[in-house]
């Protein structure tokens, strides 16, 4: 399926699964949000968390209600509603937004701004542009190594699911506003061009990275593959070309994981452990690989693939937003159930971005992809 683009209904379902499970992760998270003691988030929540509840008072998110969205959440609402509007990726649009519906909301400390809590990511672009008043781009990303821009460039992923060139592109630059390291930007696009294979309808397996690897050598993805031959040694060495990631290794995790999780002898049992296996912190390099084990052993099951990354506690909003989109890419909007649909807030609008951000999955962009604003 890769390079070929066929739009029809299973793609749009595909396509808005990925980002309706993306905003169900999201708000399934917002309560238990944050607990690195299990025995505390068992008491407050019991033995399984099964649907949408409220925040505790005076933890994350206090004050909000069940099946709202986190500050996260928002902004991928903000992400999809200019992917509407502009008809594809504009990055001045999206930063003109963010200068005049989130950071007027903002006053730099963590318990504050629409969803109750704030990254470290947006506090530090908050300060750049409000505080010292530089130029969207490169000089307000910071250094934190979160999946907070794949919260928002996941719908860029599932825009241009069918174009991996532009899908980078588009990915690599809008990562940068928010986050500036080079590791987190590589593993932030190669989550998107898995995600892209899924909507294209492929499936998280162990041949999955093959795909990832062709588009690279390909040239169709930003990532070296020297490193990564048919296990002979290096003839000559290739220079390091601008624009391309060091090493292919974010591309190659997703099949190893998925390998493991359909190993019978690799178990992690229950499978909410994959917090404690990979880690349980914000950290990318312990979220991804947890959410593609759930997402390749649940492939077919969003109900349990959310729910055992909600359940094992530690930065589970996160793991549950990236599981959701994958899974929720695999089985379509109509294999989520619609118990979580009906309970989320404002789920008709929702669906109504997801579904016309889903319609051009593939198309060409009515609107030229504009990076780096420097405004």
């Amino acid at each position: 399926m890769i390079g070929t683009f066929i739009q029809d209904s299973d793609t749009r379902d595909r396509a808005a699964g990925a980002i309706m499970g993306a905003f169900v992760g999201d708000a399934l998270g917002l309560g238990p949000h944050w607990y690195y003691d299990l025995a505390v988030l068992r008491r407050d929540y019991g033995d399984w968390i099964t649907t949408y509840v409220d925040p505790k008072p005076g933890r994350y998110h206090s004050g909000l209600k069940a099946g709202q969205l986190s500050q996260g959440g928002i902004i991928l609402r903000l992400m999809l509603r200019s992917l509407v509007e502009r008809g594809g990726y504009d990055e001045t649009d999206f930063c003109r937004r963010m200068d005049e519906e989130i950071f007027p909301l903002l006053n730099g400390m963590p318990v504050n701004g629409p969803g109750g809590y704030t990254q470290q990511s947006i506090r530090d672009a908050w300060r750049k542009r409000v505080q010292q008043n530089l130029p969207w781009g490169v000089q307000t990303g910071g250094p934190a190594d979160t999946t907070e821009a794949i919260g928002r460039t996941l719908a860029l992923a599932v825009r241009y699911a069918f174009q991996p060139q532009e899908m980078a592109a588009a990915i690599s630059s809008n990562t940068r506003l928010t986050q500036n390291d080079e590791t987190v930007v590589a593993l932030t696009v190669a989550y998107g061009a898995v995600l892209g294979l899924l909507v294209q309808g492929n499936k998280l397996d162990g041949s999955l990275s093959g795909k990832l690897m062709r588009l690279a050598r390909a040239r169709k993805l930003p990532f070296h593959t020297m490193a990564h031959t048919d296990l002979q040694p290096p003839q000559k060495d290739r220079p390091l070309e601008s624009g391309y990631f060091i090493s292919p290794d974010a591309l190659l995790t997703p099949s190893y994981v998925a390998g493991a999780a359909a190993d019978p002898d690799v178990r992690i049992e229950p499978a909410w452990k994959v917090s404690m296996v990979y880690g349980m912190t914000c950290a990318i390099y312990h979220q991804l690989p947890a959410a593609y084990h759930l997402s390749a052993r649940f492939s077919d099951d969003f109900e349990l693939a959310v729910l055992h990354a909600v359940n094992g506690g530690g930065e589970n909003q996160a793991r549950a937003v990236l599981t959701g989109a994958l899974v929720g890419a695999q089985i379509g909007l109509s294999g989520i159930p619609k118990r979580f649909l009906e309970g989320l807030d404002e789920t008709d609008m929702l669906q109504r971005l997801a579904m016309d951000v889903a319609s051009k999955a593939g198309a060409s962009p009515a609107a030229e992809i504009v990076k780096n604003p420097e405004y």
